[in-house]
Order: structure tokens, then sequence, then C-alpha cells
């Protein structure tokens, strides 16, 4: 045990941060994605894992066509809208559950990625390709590119979700019928919150190729356990500290703070020198418990206000 501890380094824990910090910024960007479906939606949408693959093999694509990499991320963005509204259609259009169409997706988008990374598993992108928008080779000047583009994200959704389209759409997610009722056209608002959340999912695979330097077709599996995760932790956190002080673009702001937090917890697994094969068994136990708190809080608080009640009553 002694050798085990003293094998532990917190220099080289304080090393790995930076990396972690710029990681859980662009799957915080997932994150905001999944939150739309999960949240705003009231959707499980498994299309994610695809489109993650196929931002990534976009942008890796074109930058090695020699496309300038900020426009790859554009290019993500649409090739996402695009993903996410034929989830909506199938959905929507031909009456598949949300869940298997999002799962039939997602099966077409492996090949489709496939396809474009010109049937190779993986593309890489070379580190000496200039204007790269981040990369592994500086972090710090990831992490500040990163925290810009999510901070415009935010503010983004913020303001379009208080427009009278994005406020038909939350409610479309808060009570489809009422909406209805009311004019909504709540089949359109259903594609189109499922190609913003897509599209941004996409745009955090882009950012994901071009840190890490490569694009692979299996990169976005299990991306919505991350994302869920994140969303989960993120609100949580939020509540614990702002409470009923906790508005829209807070949720926001948390969810991707959970994604920083998600990968700060997976560095210190593998600082720990865990198996990193284990990691999505951690992952899964993680999202569990965070999903459970808001029940067993609500349970606790209806346990005490009936005893409560029960004890008035007896004296």
């Amino acid at each position: 045990m002694a050798g085990y501890l003293s094998s532990l380094s917190f220099l080289d824990l304080a090393g790995r941060l930076p990396a972690s910090v710029a990681q859980g910024l662009f799957w915080g960007i997932m994150a905001l994605g999944v939150y739309i479906t999960f949240r705003i939606l009231d959707i499980a949408d498994l299309t994610v894992d695809g489109t993650f693959a196929t931002g990534g093999a976009v942008s890796a694509v074109l930058i090695m066509k020699g496309v300038n990499p900020w426009l790859t991320v554009l290019v993500a963005l649409v090739a996402g809208l695009l993903a996410g509204a034929v989830t909506g259609w199938l959905h929507t259009l031909f009456g598949i559950p949300a869940i298997l169409a999002g799962i039939l997706t997602q099966y077409a988008l492996y090949s489709i990625n496939l396809a474009i990374m010109d049937f190779k598993a993986n593309t890489a992108i070379s580190s000496a390709t200039p204007g790269l928008v981040i990369s592994g080779l500086n972090v710090n000047e990831s992490i500040l590119v990163c925290g810009l583009i999510v901070i415009a994200l935010v503010a983004l959704m913020y303001w379009f979700f208080g427009t009278e389209l994005g406020s038909s759409l939350r409610a479309t997610g808060c009570n489809p019928e009422m909406s209805k009722a009311q004019g909504i056209n709540i089949n359109r608002m259903k594609v189109l919150g499922l190609a913003i959340s897509n599209g941004l999912v996409a745009v955090a695979g882009a950012l994901s190729s071009q840190y890490s330097g490569f694009a692979d077709v299996n990169a976005g599996r299990g991306s919505i356990v991350i994302g869920l995760a994140a969303v989960i932790i993120g609100e949580v956190l939020g509540e614990a500290i702002l409470g009923k002080k906790l508005n829209f673009v807070g949720h926001l702001a948390f969810v991707v703070i959970g994604a920083i937090i998600y990968y700060i917890v997976y560095t210190l697994v593998l600082w720990l020198k865990m198996n990193p094969n284990m990691m999505k068994l951690f992952t899964a136990i993680i999202v569990a418990l965070f999903l459970a708190v808001p029940y067993l809080r609500s349970r606790a608080k209806n346990s005490f206000a009936k005893a409560g009640k029960n004890a008035r009553k007896g004296a």
C-alpha cells in the first residue's frame, strides 16, 4: 500500500488537469446538445453517438483537403443538423418512436461516416496543419478558444430559447398537447430541436478530432452516456449551489461545468492507476447515482413531511 501511494505524483495530476478542462469544454458543447433533447424536448435521442463521429469525420477529411479548419466546423454543424432532422422526420412523419428513430439514424451514420473517410476506420490530421481551432499540442490556447466558443453558444442558446420560436420548442417538450392546442406545430418543433441538438454534437465532434489529431468511426460510441453524465452532474451541482436561483442560463452553464467535472474525475481515475477499461462501469455508476439523487431527495422530503404531520396529529 505504501509503495502504491508513493508512486502517485500530485505534480503529475496537476499537469494532467489542464487537458481535462480542455476536453471537458468541447464535450460540454456536446452535453448542451444532449440537454436540448433530454431536458427541453424530453426525448432520449441516441443519434448523438453517430453525429459526434460525423462531425469529427467531416472536419478531418476537409482539413486534409486543405479547407480552413474553422470552416470545417461549420460544415460539421450542417451535417449534424441534417442527421438530427432525419431522426426527427423518422419520428414525426413515420410514427417511429423517438428512441428507435435515433438508433436507426445512428446505425446508418456508421456506414456514412466510413464513406466520408473513404472507408477507413480513422483519418489523421497533421499536427503541422496551420490554423487548427484547437490542438492537443497547445492546451492552454485550446482552453481559451473552447471557453470563448462555449460562452458564445450559451449566450446564443439563451437568446434563442427566449424568442417566440424557442419558447414554442420549450413548450412542446413541457406539454405537447397544450402546445398543440395553442396552435404550435409540435412535429416541426421536435424536428427543429433534434436538428439543433445534433448540430451542437457534431461541432463537438469536429473540435474533438482537431484536438486529438484524428477522427475515428467509433469516436462517438458511448457519447450519450457522457452527455447525460454532464447534464445530471451539472444540474445536481447547480441546484446544490444556487437552489431556486438557478435559472435557464445557469442550467446551461452548469451542464458545461458537469462535463469538465466528469473529465477531471476520469483523469483522477487514470492517475490512481485504475484500469481505464473499467471507466464505462464507473461512468454508469456515476450517472445512476446522480440520476437517483433528485428522486431520493424528493422521497426524503415527503417522508419528513409525513412524519411531521403524523407527529402533529399524535400531539
